[in-house]
């Protein structure tokens, strides 16, 4: 579990990747795409790299867990039953067709370990101790999931440009873009060692060696 006074000061980007690494897929739904209610987002490579870490993944027959958010919130893009609440085309397309074990969670909080099955549980049972986070939103669930994951004592992988976030506004009227929300959690997470940060290009060389 991280400490204030443990901290990750490494710059190696270079990731070794269990033979039972799990891929956690966050809330990649057809709702984040309503851009009128969320406002303007970043990384436009973003579902391009978590696509090929799926499939890269699957090919390797690795854990894929694919997280989706069911929001209580009645005008929210993502509750049950709107077609928001969807995953988005290129991942409903993949599920299944991966040699390795497969997940469906569901939560409609942050962080995917309160959700249902429980992520915890399944993780143990199959001996997995690291995992890589991707998806929607890098302040927001993917964050949260990679924080508790390190408090729970897992090897946690945040892959940043397979991530997306939008503009947000706080207290005091402050207001940060999409692109500084998702450097702030960079560092939170990589310097208070929650999580290493990488990319996908070293993920994907990480796991075809």
């Amino acid at each position: 579990m991280p400490t204030d006074t443990d901290t990750q000061t490494d710059t190696d980007t270079q990731s070794d990747i269990a033979r039972n690494a799990a891929l956690v897929v966050i809330d990649v739904q057809k709702g984040f795409d309503e851009e009128e209610f969320w406002g303007p987002r970043n990384n436009p490579a973003a579902d391009e790299n978590i696509a090929a870490l799926i499939a890269a993944w699957q090919e390797t027959d690795r854990p894929v867990v694919f997280v989706r958010h069911d929001s209580p919130k009645p005008a929210s893009p993502l509750r049950p039953g709107y077609e928001g609440n969807d995953f988005k085309e290129y991942v409903q397309a993949r599920r299944g067709l991966g040699g390795g074990p497969e997940l469906l969670v569901t939560k409609s909080v942050n962080s995917a370990f309160y959700g249902t099955p429980d992520l915890d549980t399944w993780f143990k049972k199959r001996g997995i101790s690291q995992f890589v986070v991707a998806g929607i939103q890098t302040n927001m669930c993917a964050e949260t999931t990679a924080r508790m994951g390190g408090n729970l004592g897992y090897q946690v992988l945040f892959p940043l440009d397979a991530t997306h976030t939008f503009d947000l506004t706080g207290p005091f009227g402050w207001r940060q873009s999409a692109d500084e929300l998702a450097t702030a959690s960079a560092i939170s997470l990589h310097g208070g060692g929650f999580a290493k940060v990488v990319t996908t290009a070293d993920l994907l060389t990480a796991v075809r060696e």
